[in-house]
């Protein structure tokens, strides 16, 4: 039997003692809520389903993403740990002062909810995509929660709601002049790297943080490859190289003002502990793109408009995802946007060589 008493404060705590059970104790504002949980509790012990769940009640989202953000996060890259820091911001604001056992499906839809009809800090609606990245690292926090942390949680409330589609995906491509104006200026930069930063990324695909973290030794001009073992998704790939590409990295090889102790082949300049970095250029990249009238380019666009010229060329999707990286064909595809006028060509051929 439970031991039922009241407190000083004028509450009841119920002290639960059982053989082969941890002590178990809880308090209520009525005598009537003590005896129900106690009786509650002790026919969940008596047919072996009880779950302690008081860490889960008592531990509020806010400490446990701080948790999460401490353990967990480190494992993963700079990146990923940063933009997890971000998301768990918004998380907090809006659902803080929960605890995990309080957190219910409902709950999380209506956050949902929430944050797709409101606004970013530029004033533009929050993307599908950023709510969806959201509910992700929430859903992974469960997880950890439920397989390492011992809180008696039963389930994870995520995998109950429905997530935002990612959408289509960006379908920015570069015209002919676009392309022509961004050349001429990242090459008339001060700075060439940023020009052949540039150019790779148009010729290969390859991210932004791919190319700026190359190594000189990851670059092999002979067989015109470049290998790459740090990258967004874990999986080591070797990129092959075009004319064009081979003849941009020996460039960049024999760049004169590399320092003969620096290994990065896009280096910056040395930072207060005296190392360099790889060459940081997303300022000047903002500049130029507004000054040339293209606000609205990212730099990863390139990359789309990259795969998005493989498709085109004729390589198949097997192919291109070898050079991209790319685990599905479901995610080429969103980085795919071929321009029905450059196909026309194409169908003509096609139908040149049925009736030839």
């Amino acid at each position: 039997m439970a031991t039922i008493v009241k407190t000083p404060a004028g509450t009841w705590k119920a002290v639960i003692r059982k053989t082969g059970w941890p002590t178990n104790a809880k308090t209520f504002r009525t005598k009537r809520d003590a005896e129900d949980w106690s009786r509650r509790t002790e026919d969940e012990m008596v047919r072996g389903v009880y779950i302690q769940r008081s860490g889960s009640e008592r531990l509020t989202l806010e400490k446990a993403l701080q948790q999460y953000l401490r353990e967990v996060s480190p494992t993963k890259k700079p990146t990923t740990q940063r933009a997890e820091a971000t998301k768990a911001q918004q998380l907090i604001r809006h659902l803080g002062k929960y605890s995990l056992a309080a957190l219910s499906s409902e709950v999380i839809a209506n956050y949902r909810d929430t944050r797709l009809g409101s606004l970013t800090n530029r004033g533009n609606p929050t993307s599908n995509n950023t709510v969806r990245l959201e509910l992700a690292l929430l859903s992974h926090l469960f997880t950890v929660a439920i397989q390492e942390w011992g809180l008696g949680l039963t389930f994870n409330p995520v995998l109950n709601i429905r997530k935002p589609s990612p959408g289509e995906g960006r379908d920015r491509r570069l015209s002919p002049e676009e392309e022509r104006r961004l050349l001429a200026a990242v090459n008339n930069h001060s700075n060439p790297m940023l020009g052949w930063i540039v150019r790779i990324a148009l010729e290969t695909g390859m991210r932004s943080s791919e190319i700026t973290g190359l190594r000189r030794h990851q670059i092999d001009l002979k067989r015109r490859v470049v290998r790459l073992s740090d990258t967004k998704n874990d999986s080591a790939r070797t990129v092959p190289l075009s004319r064009l590409a081979t003849a941009t990295f020996q460039a960049a090889l024999e760049n004169p003002t590399r320092p003969q102790d620096c290994d990065l082949v896009f280096f910056g300049e040395p930072g207060k502990d005296g190392k360099r970095r790889p060459y940081a250029f997303t300022k000047i990249w903002g500049v130029l793109k507004k000054k040339f009238g293209m606000p609205d380019l990212r730099f990863h666009d390139l990359r789309h408009e990259a795969v998005s010229r493989f498709v085109e060329g004729g390589l198949s999707d097997q192919e291109v995802s070898a050079i991209s990286g790319h685990k599905s064909m479901q995610m080429l595809k969103r980085y795919t946007h071929l321009r029905a006028e450059d196909l026309v060509g194409r169908l003509d051929r096609i139908k040149k060589l049925k009736t030839a």
